[in-house]
């Protein structure tokens, strides 16, 4: 019967096995978590859960006790001070096991212990707490949905107010470009026609010139030959004259 005898021996003396566990829990929480057979997780976490409750208690003497069992001083001043916030609101279970495997070695079981704060639980009890208020979400995506689809309808009602007003305003520029357009034609048909109608014009000056020149051509065609005419017979009388 092992009465009042907590604790392995592990197949070592009770210094080595001292010796070994506050190495174990010095480098526990100086990295928050370590990789060791499973007898000595097990065996580790009274040793952890004892400091951590010293340093819940946050006096003199516990700071001491924690200083006789800890290699490092520096990780019983970071313990002592982040102890009330860390794991100010559990009692207990201070850390956790998770069991790994095999070691390739020698087939040792192996897990992994580390710390567990109180950040983790207020985590899951935000998480457990919106599940809980799932009608009450659903009331509100609801709304949510109403509002986004009330929203939705508007946007898409103000883009086809937009659309048309663009399109509006592209009819009227189109008219006013037509009005332009009509407007610059019937300005440029006066000169058109006043371009068209010089050549006219030009052509009829030309042939009332020719028809001058024929006319008179033909005038002085016609004295020449009265001059001729007239002539002739001043000449005969002269040659008659001659004859007698």
């Amino acid at each position: 019967m092992r009465h009042r005898k907590a604790g392995l021996k592990l197949n070592r003396t009770s210094s080595h096995r001292d010796a070994m566990f506050r190495n174990m829990v010095t480098s526990l929480f100086k990295h928050q978590r370590i990789r060791t057979t499973d007898v000595k997780a097990k065996e580790l976490r009274r040793w952890a859960d004892n400091l951590i409750t010293l340093a819940k208690r946050g006096d003199l003497h516990a700071r001491r006790q924690a200083l006789a069992i800890v290699r490092e001083k520096e990780v019983v001043h970071k313990l002592f001070a982040e102890a009330a916030e860390l794991y100010g609101g559990r009692s207990g279970g201070y850390t956790r096991i998770i069991k790994l495997g095999r070691r390739p070695g020698d087939a040792a079981p192996i897990s992994l212990i580390e710390l567990v704060s109180t950040s983790e639980d207020k985590k899951k009890k935000t998480k457990k707490k919106k599940k809980a208020k799932g009608p009450i979400d659903k009331k509100i995506t609801k709304k949510k949905q109403d509002t986004k689809e009330k929203e939705s309808i508007e946007e898409k009602k103000t883009l086809e107010e937009g659309i048309d007003k663009i399109k509006a305003g592209e009819e009227k520029s189109a008219e006013i470009t037509e009005d332009k357009d009509e407007t610059v034609k019937d300005q440029a048909k006066p000169d058109d026609d006043v371009e068209l109608s010089e050549p006219e014009t030009l052509s009829e000056d030309a042939d009332e010139k020719n028809k001058e020149d024929a006319s008179a051509s033909a005038e002085t065609e016609d004295t020449e030959k009265d001059e001729v005419d007239e002539k002739k017979p001043s000449q005969s009388a002269e040659d008659t004259k001659s004859d007698t």
